[in-house]
């Protein structure tokens, strides 16, 4: 079965607070959207492999490391997008690739309607990025199509998590782990988490 870790960090939480309200307006919305998925990122790759090589500092030879896998970013479209510069600030090597989904309204079923990979996609460490994780059905669907274009080695990243979306990704994908900021009470009956901190796609986007 795959493992949950909750990223508890104080700045992280600090953050979650900030995306939470209401009142914070688009612009720093998405500022701390960056800043938050980025502090997430050194703890989803704290155990990334590496490999040693041999470089040459101003005064002499020694050893360094590398990241010794391909990494590919993939963010769900479009809420996904305002996680891909904090990840990739600290990730400058990575490639990204995109996935589509909408959430039908009255099926609450994801349908995809774009992707793009990169070739390299079935030898990387695939990192799937999306603010939320609801009822589950996009990251579920967006697993599968993953899987279906070769990927093997994912792991899913949210900030904000349903303990019912949690479910459905074990459940379906038990291979794959999950990495959040929180863990939130449940869904209303349109399916939005709650308390949550309403559409992400939305307020990255103004587009409410």
């Amino acid at each position: 079965m795959s493992h949950c870790t909750v990223i508890d960090h104080p700045l992280v939480q600090r953050d979650v607070a900030i995306l939470r309200d209401k009142n914070t307006p688009n612009h720093q919305f998405r500022t701390v959207l960056n800043r938050i998925a980025g502090m997430m990122a050194f703890e989803v790759t704290h155990n990334f492999a590496v490999e040693e090589f041999s470089l040459d500092t101003p005064l002499e030879k020694t050893i360094g490391v590398r990241l010794k896998d391909h990494i590919v970013i993939v963010p769900i479209l479009r809420a996904g997008l305002g996680m891909v510069e904090g990840f990739m600030n600290v990730l400058p090597e990575a490639k990204v690739g995109h996935v589509g989904l909408y959430r039908d309204e009255e099926t609450l079923e994801p349908v995809d309607y774009y992707s793009k990979f990169p070739r390299t996609l079935s030898k990387s460490l695939v990192l799937l990025i999306d603010p939320m994780l609801a009822t589950g059905g996009s990251a579920k669907a967006a697993l599968t199509f993953l899987k279906n274009k070769g990927a093997n080695n994912i792991r899913l990243v949210c900030l904000v998590a349903s303990p019912a979306g949690i479910k459905i990704v074990q459940k379906n994908h038990p291979d794959v782990d999950i990495f959040c900021a929180v863990v939130d009470r449940g869904l209303n009956n349109n399916g939005y988490i709650l308390p949550g901190l309403g559409d992400a796609g939305d307020r990255v986007f103004g587009t409410e």
